[in-house]
Parts: C-alpha cells; structure tokens; sequence
C-alpha cells in the first residue's frame, strides 16, 4: 500500500473519519491499528519484525532508566544495539556480502559456494531501526525518560505516515505529541492538506514524468552519449527530490491534519553553496542522526583535524552503506565523505557568501550543484560496470539531439514549477507560503494543482524511490 495508490485512498479516509470522533487513548489505539494495517499490507511476515524491535526496545529502555550500575546500563545499551543492528544488517546486507564474496573467489580463481539462502528487504526497516536506537541511546545518555505506556511506544515506532521513509524522528520530539491530549484546528488540516496535495504534485506530476525520460538512459548506459547522460542526470537530480521530498510532504501533511508535527526533511538542497551545507538542507533528519549518533561518538572535530576528517569519512561512507547493499552506494558515500573533506582542507568560502546573494554565492551553488550530481550519477547506476561505460561514451562526445532537448525542457519545466513555490513558502512557517490565501489567490493554485495531476500523471506511476532503502 503507497500513498500513490487506490488502496491507500480507501484505507486514509476511514482511518481519519474515525480518528475525529474518538478521545485521546482511543485515537493512539487507533492509529496503531492502523499503522500495523498499513505496514502488513506489504508483507504480513515483516510485522513480526517491527513487533520485535518495539518490544526489545521498551522493556531496554525501562531497564536502563531503572540501572543504577553503570555496568549494567552498557550492557542493556550493548543489547538494544545488538538486536537491531543484527537484524537490521542480516536482512539488508546478508545477499550482497554473500554475491561480493562470491564474486571475489570467482576473480582469483577460487571455487564459490552457492548459498540458497536469500533474505527479502523488509520496507522500512532502515527508517524505523535507527528511530528505535535513538530512542534507547538517548536514554541512556540521561536526556530522555522512557515511555510509560507501551502501546504509546509502539505507536512511536510504527507511525504509519512516517514509517517507511521518514523523517527519522526522535523520541523527545514524537513520543510528547502521542502522550499528550491533541486538539486539531481547521489551520493544521488547511495546512496538512496544502502539504498532501503539494507532495502528490511533486511525485506524480513532477518526478514520475522525469522518470520516463531518465530510465531509458540509464538501462541503457552504453548507448548513451555524455550530454544525453549529463542532462539525464540532472533530471535524475530532480527526480530523486521530487520524489523523496514528495513523500515526505504527504507524511508530514497527513500527520499535521491528525494533530502531530513531524520534522522537515528538505530545505532546498539545491541551493546549498558546500557540500556541509548541502547535508544540512537534504533528507536532514538522516544527516542530524548520523552527526548526533555516529560522527560526534566517533569524536568529531576533537582530536585534531586528521580525526575529524577520519570521522568525516566514517560517517558517509556509512550513510552511503545505510541507503543500500550495492558498491555503489559505498562510493556515493566515500564520494560525499571525500567532499566534505576537501571543502573543510582549503576553506569552504563559500561561508563567507551564505548570508545573502552575491556572485559568489551564486557560482558557489552552480558548482556545488555539478558537484552533487556526479553523486546522483553514482547513486543512479546499475553497477560498477556502468562507470566503465563511461570509456564507450567519450567517442561520442556532446551532441545535442532531439533526446536532449526533450530533457533539457524537462528538467527546465520541473525548475521553474518548484523553485517559485518552495523559495516562497520558505518565507513563513505556514508550509502554504504567503500565497494570500484569499477568496482567489487559493483556490485557483489548488485548481490548477489538481487539474496538473488529473492530466499529467503518467499512465503508470511508480513507487517512491527510498522505499527499497
């Protein structure tokens, strides 16, 4: 069940229809029953896994609030980290691990066991996994107390508009919000309406349609030529956005009209001058989890700078590994990681230019944007053996066909229909901009809105992009 789907039109109006009519405890019960309708959709079986975490995970957390030996609270922390990294590593990276190492024994001549054994990806399972840890570290670091109620936690957990791709949120953010009463305005479901149509705008007008231009290029790498290649990329870059961003939209919407308020995720990442900057506006609740949970343990910036710059690498080589089991998430990692560390080696000037516009702000973005898309063509690829695909293009080199001009106005059409709204939007902390929501300004947006995904949503639309992470 996505949110791109029929079933998920049936299931979300009686789920919010009853929602209204019911107290506070009844609504949490509610909304988990929900959640586990919404998560078992996909496969029945992954239930048992997200029942697993949650249970291990709360009775971790009351036993290491009630510890007084600080040996003891390691060791429930040991536990926690245990059971969800092992599980979390087993059903992600079991098949690539076992493929890499046949592959290896295959190249030096070496016989290769042929393992049966395959273990399918339980959606989800990335998000909801680093959620539950932040929970049990933060309280074992002291800033957080456990939830008292177990059906509360388990509602953290499996929160059905965040579940499967986020954000990550924290449990001093949501756990609150699900253990106080809430009252839900006419302004909140105004907004978490304008947020659902946005997203569905963003997936299905925007990307989907990118999609059909993007795809055709990269199943076919070798047959491609480097500016066909380079305006695919961009449109992938878009694509991804839109996408990504598009779900997230849709789950903070649906959440705001229920009376919750999940982070944001995304503040124009496109526009970022550096690549730190660039982690601070793209899928952020990511980046702060690994910043708070990974690089700031690992050290940080103490320790010199050689150890800042080992954590750097650590950090996003690991949250390249956290997006898939495939090498080229490694390299998108070590890529990003690499980055990072030039900017912090020669001086990151674009800092000096990040408080207002000026033209070295501006080639700064230009260039942090190019920079971004050779990750995104790393991120996109099949396989390693896309890259040498690359030696068959270069004969070819730039030539602008009636292929490239499509995506070149493409990609044109997907700016210019984004950039105006969200630069604007980002003016108020209403997410529905200063539009002058009046008796015309609205209205007519929203029309032209439903109109664009009534007409230009493809004949197939496809699945959100992070749901296989």
């Amino acid at each position: 069940m996505t949110f791109n789907s029929w079933p998920f039109v049936l299931f979300i109006f009686p789920v919010l229809g009853v929602y209204y009519l019911l107290p506070h405890r009844a609504q949490n019960r509610w909304l988990l029953l929900a959640s586990y309708v919404f998560y078992g959709a996909w496969d029945w079986r992954f239930l048992g896994l997200i029942w697993l975490s949650t249970g291990v995970d709360y009775l971790i957390g009351q036993g290491i609030h009630q510890a007084t030996d600080k040996g003891r609270r390691k060791r429930l922390l040991c536990i926690s980290l245990l059971s969800n990294l092992g599980l979390f590593g087993l059903f992600k990276y079991f098949n690539f691990f076992v493929d890499s190492a046949s592959s290896f024994l295959t190249f030096i001549g070496l016989p290769a066991p042929h393992s049966s054994l395959q273990f399918i990806l339980p959606i989800g399972i990335s998000f909801y996994t680093f959620q539950t840890l932040s929970y049990t570290i933060d309280i074992y670091r002291g800033t957080l107390k456990p939830c008292r109620s177990f059906p509360d936690f388990a509602l953290f957990v499996a929160f059905f508009p965040q579940l499967v791709a986020g954000p990550i949120e924290r449990a001093k953010r949501l756990i609150p919000q699900i253990e106080q009463q809430r009252s839900v305005t006419g302004t909140q479901v105004a907004e978490g309406a304008w947020l659902v149509l946005w997203g569905f705008f963003k997936k299905l007008v925007i990307a989907d349609n990118l999609a059909r231009y993007v795809d055709p290029v990269y199943s076919s790498p070798g047959e491609a030529h480097l500016l066909l290649l380079l305006l695919a990329t961009y449109a992938f870059a878009y694509q991804i956005y839109c996408d990504f961003s598009g779900y997230t939209d849709i789950a903070r919407g649906l959440a705001k009209m229920m009376g919750f308020e999940l982070m944001k995720n995304f503040d124009q990442p496109f526009l970022a001058a550096s690549p730190a900057e660039f982690w601070r506006r793209w899928h952020i609740s990511l980046s702060t989890w690994l910043r708070d949970y990974l690089y700031i343990p690992l050290g940080g910036n103490r320790g010199g700078i050689r150890i800042m710059y080992r954590n750097l690498f650590l950090t996003m080589l690991l949250g390249g590994l956290w997006h898939g089991a495939a090498w080229n998430f490694v390299i998108w990692g070590i890529f990003h990681g690499v980055l990072l560390i030039l900017y912090r080696h020669f001086g990151d000037s674009s800092k000096r230019a990040e408080g207002g516009l000026s033209f070295r702000r501006v080639m700064a973005v230009v260039w942090m944007f190019h920079l971004t898309c050779v990750g995104w063509w790393l991120f996109r690829i099949n396989g390693l053996a896309d890259i040498a695909a690359l030696g068959h293009m270069l004969p070819r080199g730039f030539i602008f066909d009636g292929d490239c001009a499509m995506l070149l106005f493409v990609v044109t059409a997907a700016a210019c229909m984004i950039w105006p709204i969200e630069w604007w939007s980002s003016k108020s902390d209403d997410p529905r901009g200063r539009w002058g929501w009046n008796l015309v300004g609205g209205p007519v947006l929203v029309s032209v809105m439903l109109l664009a995904i009534v007409v230009l949503t493809p004949p197939s639309v496809g699945g959100f992009i992070y749901f296989q992470f």
